[in-house]
């Protein structure tokens, strides 16, 4: 290398140091900028898109066509890693008991689906820019290019709705499941049409040779994806910290496509036949096999998930950099119509493989709304073929990125609709509190009994429900004891749970557990306090709301806060004498934009912190309350008293 050819280089580099630096800019804008369009109810991914093209070399400017394509790299890096969080979705465990609907509604879309919307794109093309000059074997490879991108589905779309919703049952069970087969069989479908295309857009004969290769390239794949799996289980196995496991993770993901493009253009020259190993389908295959065949699958997805908001943020601002807008002012009608066309082929490849599978005929109806959300893998399919075809392959993802963007709006709330319909969403009830401080206390001990005393000391109702049938009341009549026969809605409703400002569970945690999901599916108490004997239930718990009260860790906790802060610790649990801590709820609409320092409260009331939207806020004397807040006050039994009847309707 000459001295010229080296300072080339440093000046390159030095370059794409100046991109890296002002993309990470934009990227902390975008981040800001959809987390801001998400609270108007719009996807974070339209957001993204959007950061993207205002700071796009069409719009903005601020990043440069130089920059986007000296930005490619980062494409690979996301693209793995958007292959790997695919793989880890399809888990063999959680589809096994709907298997057979699985795989019929799996195949329903992929058969009819990709058939039907590929055959009405090639009928179509004469309405598409780009495909009106192509010859008749352009227009098919195209038309199959975009019916095996119709087909995929975004899992994280589908868990996202499913958690909202605490979806669980047949229906739910069957949609993720096909979400996930299908991602992977996507791949391999587009690894198919991929060489398929390259046959017939450069127009090479497709013969035995050519099905031949192409068996070859995908067992290569696969085998590649083998050892990729084999060699991230190694790696995870013999890396302590997190971070450095993240990076080498990313770099492994890199490796698959620098090594993919390298073989491609290599292999041209040294045995004069161009091999295509689909990284993408390398990376798919490890992640497959590191969730279901080794130990490491808790790790594998604890990395990607705590790192797919920064991967996701970086890849779709920068798809939305490269996205032509001028080409897109052209062709918004054409998505349109075929953002309909694929709801149309959806809906009929669905009802077909639900009907063959003998699934209910809701089921049948209803099945295509949990398919219709667009994401990643969609994207990046559309992202290789632009950069395979320099040309007519910018203004192909223009189109299709188009099309998921819509189907990003319209999907989620679809699923969501759906999955009502058929009766398999747990939300969190409508509390119907009466303004009456009482609290159920389910469980007859000792505890209990002695906690019902104390709160009835500081003027609240009291019930304590047992499966006890010999048990003594109260001697002072102060506490009411209820006996029920099962965990059930009709008992809660018996008990007036509703009514109930706050329940305190001290039963075994099997049944603390399933009155907890009862209560938040059906009665909406927002204050549920469980005593917890085992650790393995903490964050089933937590998924619930509930307030967690751990007997040994609490007493540690306690007197670590006795030996650090005594004073504090005595007043908050009440100790001193005439002196209490509670919470209120502002409910009065008179107080509602009033500031803290406007407020007119007795004198010895401190106000200890402002909660809205379940975040405490740093608050200060211009803070002002919204209606829904639960300000903590400190004071005298009294003024407390005094204070809560301003503050309540």
């Amino acid at each position: 290398m000459n001295a010229g050819n080296f300072f080339q280089n440093i000046a390159h580099y030095k370059e794409v140091i100046i991109y890296i630096i002002g993309f990470i800019w934009i990227l902390f804008a975008s981040d800001y900028f959809a987390k801001y369009l998400q609270k108007i109810k719009l996807p974070l991914i339209t957001g993204f898109l959007l950061t993207g093209i205002v700071c796009g070399p069409q719009a903005l400017g601020l990043l440069k066509a130089e920059a986007v394509a000296n930005l490619n790299f980062v494409n690979d890096l996301s693209l793995a890693f958007i292959a790997f969080a695919a793989g880890t979705e399809l888990y063999l465990r959680e589809i096994r008991s709907r298997f057979k609907s699985i795989v019929w509604n799996t195949l329903g879309q992929l058969v009819i689906t990709f058939g039907l919307s590929s055959t009405i794109v090639f009928f179509l093309a004469d309405y598409i820019p780009f495909m009106k000059a192509m010859n008749n074997a352009g227009k098919v490879a195209v038309s199959i290019l975009m019916g095996t991108i119709f087909v995929a589905r975004s899992p994280s779309s589908a868990i996202a709705v499913i958690n909202e919703m605490r979806a669980k049952g047949p229906f739910t069970t069957t949609a993720i499941g096909v979400t996930v087969v299908k991602d992977v069989l996507v791949i391999i479908l587009f690894t198919i049409c991929f060489s398929i295309s390259n046959s017939l857009i450069l127009d090479h004969d497709f013969n035995i040779k050519s099905i031949l290769l192409l068996v070859f390239e995908l067992a290569m794949s696969f085998a590649g994806g083998y050892v990729l799996g084999k060699s991230i289980s190694l790696m995870l196995r013999y890396t302590s910290k997190v971070p450095v496991k993240t990076v080498l993770l990313l770099l492994v993901g890199y490796s698959v496509f620098y090594f993919a493009h390298l073989i491609r253009t290599y292999s041209q020259d040294f045995i004069g036949v161009e091999l295509y190993f689909e990284p993408l389908l390398i990376c798919i295959v490890a992640s497959f096999l590191v969730t279901n065949y080794s130990k490491y699958r808790p790790e594998f997805q604890f990395i990607l998930h705590r790192n797919s908001p920064f991967i996701y943020v970086t890849f779709f601002t920068l798809t939305g950099a490269m996205m032509s807008l001028d080409v897109l002012v052209k062709v918004w009608g054409i998505a349109l119509l075929l953002f309909f066309v694929r709801l149309v082929t959806m809906m009929i490849g669905t009802y077909i493989g639900s009907t063959i599978a003998r699934d209910n005929k809701l089921h049948r109806k209803l099945g295509w709304m949990s398919y219709v959300t667009q994401a990643g893998v969609g994207l990046g399919l559309a992202i290789e073929i632009s950069r395979e075809y320099v040309g007519w392959g910018t203004e192909f993802a223009t189109i299709v990125i188009a099309v998921i963007v819509l189907n990003q709006f319209v999907g989620p709330p679809l699923f969501k609709w759906a999955l009502n319909k058929v009766g398999e969403t747990h939300k969190r009830a409508e509390a119907t509190h009466d303004g009456i401080r009482d609290a159920i206390i389910f469980g007859y001990e000792d505890s209990s009994m002695a906690l019902g005393r104390q709160l009835i000391k500081n003027g609240w109702e009291v019930k304590i429900a047992t499966f006890l049938q010999n048990v003594e009341e109260d001697e002072n009549r102060e506490i009411e004891i209820q006996h029920i026969d099962e965990i059930s809605v009709s008992q809660l409703e018996k008990l007036e749970a509703r009514k109930s400002e706050s329940i305190i569970l001290m039963l075994s945690d099997k049944e603390n557990l399933k009155i907890c999901e009862l209560i938040y599916e059906h009665i909406g108490t927002k204050n549920v306090v469980v005593r917890l004997q085992d650790r393995y239930y903490i964050n089933k718990f937590h998924k619930l709301g509930a307030l967690i009260v751990e007997p040994a860790t609490a007493i540690v906790s306690l007197l670590d806060h006795f030996v650090r802060s005594p004073l504090a610790t005595s007043l908050l649990l009440g100790m001193e004498e005439n002196q209490e801590t509670i919470d209120i709820e502002v409910q009065d609409l008179n107080l509602h934009g009033v500031s803290l320092r406007d407020l007119r409260l007795p004198s010895d009331i401190i106000i200890l912190s402002v909660t809205r939207k379940n975040q405490v806020i740093i608050s200060h004397g211009y803070t002002r309350l919204r209606i829904g807040d639960i300000v903590t006050l400190v004071g005298s039994r009294k003024s407390l008293e005094e204070t809560r009847l301003r503050f309540e309707e």
